[in-house]
Formats: C-alpha cells, structure tokens, sequence
C-alpha cells in the first residue's frame, strides 16, 4: 500500500512525465500499477458518496453504499474501454513517439491523477453528508467534485500531449537515430503546422472523453441513492446526465 501511495505522489509531482522520457517515448509507471492504484481510490471516494444511503431516514441500504464503492472505479474504467482506442488513433495521426501500450498507460496515469483528487474530497463529501439530508444538495456537491477532479485530469493528460505529440520541431542533430525501448525506429517529431493541427485535434478529443464520462456516470446511476426509492443496482436508461443535472439544480433552489 505505501508503494502505491508513493507511486502516486510521483505521479502527481510530474517524476514518471519528464518531458525527456516523453520525448523518448517512455512512461515509466506500470499500468498493474496505475490500474490498482485508480480502482483503491475510486472506491476510497465511492465509501464516501455511498455514506448517505445508509444514514438516511427513508429506506437506508447498505447495499447502495456496497454498490456506490464499486461503481466508482468502474466508471472510469467504462470509460477508458470507450475512449481508449480514439485516443490511440489520434496520437498515431499525431505522429506520437508512444505505443498502444504506452498510450494506454498515459490515459491510466490521466485517470488516477482524477481519482486521487476525487479521493481527496471524500472527506468534504462525508462532512455534508452528516451535516445535511438533503439530496439535491449532495447530487449537485458530488457533480461539483467530479467536475473539478475530471478537469485536473484532463489538464494533466493535456499537457502530456502538448509535450508527446506536439513539441516544438528540434534540430536534426537532437533527433537523428532515436529508438524506443523496444530499438525500433522513433518517428521524427511534428513540424510547426501539424502541431496546430493536432492541437486543435486533441482539444476535440478531450471533450469528448468528458461528454462519454459525464453520461457513463448516468447510465451507472444510481451512486448516491434517492431516499424515496428502493435500491437497484441501475435505473432506466431515460433522459441524459445534463437533464439529470438541472433536475438536481431545480429541486435543491425549490
């Protein structure tokens, strides 16, 4: 467990995204780790968003505390399966230094950063929850906090990609017989117009990871647990996150 918390402390000081290492095609966290390390803290935050089903005074359930602590990992997981292979087919067009392997290790490593800061308002999340009943309020808190922790993610893997795909062009000399780690041939590094492009590309990219994470969450609902429902595992698939989101809105300012 310490070896995993330091792993993520590195993660989150910049040591395993040098800009050389990138360069070089190299991230050197392993992905069992990063793997392990996201699921440990998205059910560390999901026992604390599931707090509320089991203190409210209609229809507690245990249950949805044990499902909430599952779900969380597993939204972040469905949605690395979703927007995984776009992200690998647009850094191929980019003319990336990164493998398939590496590249899924970079969108692990952009997930675990989200989960730790989400993991980090567990406690936030946990004052409320004893301190109010009210679920509109925590509906909207906890969207709050996916929002802020999902933009500190994104913003790291945005800037891994700035560094990886779009650099400025080197000197011939700094690039010419360049190898990976398996000693194969790096390709040569984007020109000035192509890293425009790509960059304007990438932008596109990352919000439509946000749009698929964003109605993951709905389609895995319920993660808190509405009092005046029994527990299920998942609810019908109507409406969209966004419709959810302003019902929240108007019901808590009601």
């Amino acid at each position: 467990m310490l070896g995993l918390l330091r792993h993520v402390d590195s993660l989150l000081r910049g040591h395993f995204t040098r800009r050389d290492d990138l360069l070089a095609g190299r991230i050197a966290v392993p992905s069992k780790t990063l793997t392990i390390a996201g699921v440990l803290l998205g059910c560390a935050y999901g026992l604390f968003m599931g707090l509320y089903a089991v203190l409210r005074s209609e229809n507690p359930s245990s249950e949805q505390l044990l499902a909430t602590v599952a779900k969380v990992p597993l939204l972040f997981l469905a949605t690395l399966c979703v927007t995984f292979p776009s992200l690998y087919v647009f850094s191929a067009l980019a003319n990336s230094r990164l493998t398939a392997a590496q590249t899924l290790r970079l969108l692990l490593a952009a997930i675990t950063v989200n989960l730790a800061l989400l993991a980090s308002f567990g406690p936030v999340t946990a004052f409320f929850t004893l301190s109010t009943d009210s679920y509109p309020f925590l509906v909207v808190l906890n969207v709050v906090f996916f929002a802020l922790s999902g933009f500190a993610g994104l913003m790291f893997l945005r800037r891994v990609l700035d560094t990886v795909f779009l650099p400025a062009p080197p000197r011939p000399s700094e690039t010419e017989g360049e190898r990976d780690d398996a000693g194969r041939p790096l390709p040569p590094l984007p020109n000035r117009a192509d890293a425009a492009v790509g960059r304007r590309v990438f932008s596109i990219w990352i919000l439509t990871y946000g749009l698929v994470g964003a109605q993951m969450g709905w389609i895995l609902r319920p993660f808190i647990g509405a009092p005046t429902l029994e527990f299920t595992f998942f609810r019908p698939r109507d409406a969209s996150f966004f419709a959810g989101v302003i019902e929240a809105l108007r019901a808590l300012f009601r």
